[in-house]
Order: C-alpha cells, then structure tokens, then sequence
C-alpha cells in the first residue's frame, strides 16, 4: 500500500495546496457512502433485535448464542477479505460486501428459531466483516492520493449512518414490522450501493506513490508484521470502551448514579455525539498534531473522561465524562486502522480489524464478570485502563514507527 509520507510533510508546516483530481473527489464521496450505509444497516439491524427475539420465540440464552452467529461470521471473513482485496481490488470487494450485506439484513425477519437466525447472521456478519476490511483498505488507498489524513472522515459517516439508522428504527419500531423495516433498508442499501458502486468500479484504488514490498504482499518484513499488531491492539483498546459504553453506560447512569430511564438513555447518545464530532475534526487534528500526538492525547482525554464517567458521585458529572471519552475515543480507531493498512495493505486492515472488532466483543462480557467480582463503577474504570494503555503504546512506539515510514 502507499505511504503517508506526503502526510507527514503537510504537518510539519505550510504548504502550497495539491489540486485534487475530480476522480478522487467521486471516489471519496462513494467511499463515503459506503462507510454511512454500513453504520445505517448495522443500527437499522439492532434496534430490531426484540422483535426478531419475539418473532422467533428464542430465550435470553438462546438469543444471544444467536447473535454470535454475527461476531463469528465477521471475524471469519475478515482475513479472507484481505485476500480478495489483493487479488480483486478493494473496490469491487466493497461494492460486493455492501450487495450482500443489503441482502442480509432482510433474512433474519424470515426465520422463526434461535439456529435458524444464527445461521442468517453468519451470513449478515460476513459482509458486514467483509465491508469494514474493503472500506478500509479502499479508504487507505485514497488517504494517500489526497495527500490528506481524511481517515478520520470516513469514520464519522459511519457514526452518522449509525445514528441516523438507530433513529429512524426508533421512530418506525411502532408502525411497520421488522420485516418491512427490514426489507426497506434492503432496497435503500441496494440502492445506494449501485449508486456509490459504479464510481467504485469505474475507477480502480489509486496508485500515488510505488507500493513497498509490505503493502503488496500484505505481510511485509517481521517488524512490519509486529507494528500492524501494535495498532490491533491500539484499535483494541479503542473499540472495547465503545463496546462497553453501549452496554453497560445506561445502566451505570440509572443503577449507581439514579438516573430516570430517559436520562440514562441519553448517555449513549452523548458518548456517540462527541465520538461523531471528534471524528469530523479528525483531520484537522492529524494535520495540526500528526497521528502520535493524536493518538496520545486521545487516549489520555478518554482515560480522565472514563474515570470521571465511572467514578463521579453525579449523573451531570459522568454525562461530561462519556462527553470527553467519546471524543477521546474518536480518532484512535480510524488513526490505527489506518496505519495499520499503509504498512501492510489489505493484510494490515484485516488484522486490526480482527483486533478492533475483538475488543468490542470482549468489552461488554469483561464489564459483566468484573462488575460481580467488584461493582460496575470499578469495572467500568478498565475502560480508562486500556485507553490510557493506547496512548502509553503509541507514545512508545513513536520511534519504530517513524523509521518504518521512511
């Protein structure tokens, strides 16, 4: 894959502006699309995870055995997406992902038992795994040719597609089925991926700069293989307090702190507002601080915000923490993802997509077995934990990591 280096020029001072290729400008856009309609099925999906646990009659057990048919079919086809995008393109594999993953949100409405809705998700995780690698691996691609750390933009859009999907399922929950909710957003991501498509597959993945040994092979030397670890794990990091805040963030609010219902439901809300916006700052602050600063600041305004989020004696107190942990959170996981695929190609992004995708499924279930053994406050503070351990390993490895840039 192409290097960053141009990246790292713009930081380091003024300089004159690159014209942008119209073409880039499309492919950025459809690429844009893409990353949206990927947050707007997988919300569009959850919001109507009751209906479908009604439908089907499955117990609390069997439910959730059922949704691991959606982590085991992303982690699975995450690697081989890597393949198919060094040996397809990552423009076509997104394209296909996203057909398919507009396709399977529509099945699992049509079943009518736990095994038979984990099969379905088998199918449903697969693209959604497949899309986030080919996305991404596109996304680096172009990162590159604009000669702008935009990485971050493209994150947001998924934010934004997840909160516009979770909103709009909210408001239609009461008056259309899952089955016809679920079929409109079929024939809405089908139609969006057909739009954003054909600029996908009119124009192959730019080429900027000639590609290093690493990003072609996908595995590069031994010490490119060890730092696309290193950013997994920063991307770990990342995504298990995302995971964690989902779950367990209302329930602190309302359980510990006494929040009405409504109250505490906003404090996901505000955790993923902040998340959005960081996000749509992120490249300025690339550009302004450069991917380690980024990186460290980040994790260390999400490790004060999350220890102020679980340990604040308030409701109005956490709120401000979850406000500051979003916005912490925001750009290590686009920043590391990222990386990852400019050292490695398509291989990098799968495997810190794995990582990221990990963490996000361990966070959740870690929350729960330490809130027994000690309380949900303390549990939650390993949120803190592991994101000020994202900041010490950036800041660590800052050095390695410029060499390998050059």
């Amino acid at each position: 894959m192409p290097t960053l280096n141009k990246i790292r020029t713009a930081i380091r001072g003024p300089q004159d502006p690159i014209p942008v290729d119209p073409a880039l400008r499309s492919l950025r856009t459809a690429l844009t699309l893409f990353f949206a309609l990927d947050g707007l099925l997988f919300a569009g999906w959850v919001v109507r995870i009751p209906a479908i646990k009604e439908q089907t009659g499955a117990s609390a057990g069997a439910l959730g055995l059922a949704l691991l048919g959606v982590s085991a079919g992303a982690v699975a086809t995450m690697t081989v997406t890597g393949r198919l995008c060094h040996k397809f393109g990552s423009h076509p594999v997104t394209v296909a992902a996203g057909v398919l993953m507009s396709l399977g949100i529509a099945l699992p409405p049509l079943t009518h038992s736990a095994l038979s809705l984990g099969l379905v998700l088998l199918v449903f995780g697969a693209a959604y795994g497949g899309i986030n690698v080919a996305m991404n691996s596109a996304a680096v691609d172009l990162v590159a040719a604009l000669h702008r750390p935009v990485m971050p933009s493209f994150h947001a859009a998924f934010s934004l597609g997840g909160m516009l999907g979770a909103g709009l399922g909210g408001l239609v929950a009461g008056h259309l089925s899952a089955t016809s909710h679920l079929l409109i957003l079929t024939v809405v991501g089908l139609i969006l991926s057909a739009a954003a498509g054909r600029t996908l597959l009119a124009h192959p993945a730019p080429r900027p700069e000639p590609r290093t040994p690493a990003a072609t092979t996908g595995t590069g030397t031994g010490r490119g293989r060890r730092l696309v670890v290193v950013f997994g794990l920063i991307a770990l990091c990342d995504a298990y307090g995302e995971g964690a805040l989902a779950d367990w963030g209302a329930l602190h609010l309302h359980q510990d702190l006494g929040a009405r219902a409504g109250l505490a439901a906003v404090g996901y809300s505000v955790f993923a507002l902040t998340m959005t916006l960081g996000r749509l700052s992120g490249t300025v602050l690339l550009e302004r601080l450069g991917q380690t600063r980024t990186l460290v600041a980040g994790g260390a305004a999400a490790a004060f915000g999350m220890l102020l989020g679980s340990l604040a004696p308030t409701v109005w107190a956490a709120l401000l923490g979850f406000a500051v942990t979003g916005f912490g959170l925001a750009n290590i996981f686009p920043v590391a993802i990222g990386r990852a695929g400019e050292l490695a190609g398509p291989g990098g992004v799968a495997t810190a997509s794995t990582f990221g995708y990990g963490g996000m499924l361990l966070g959740p279930p870690a929350i729960g077995f330490l809130a027994e053994t000690w309380s949900l406050p303390l549990a939650l503070t390993t949120v803190a934990a592991l994101a000020a351990m994202a900041a010490a390993i950036a800041y660590g490895t800052r050095n390695v990591v410029r060499a390998a840039a050059r």
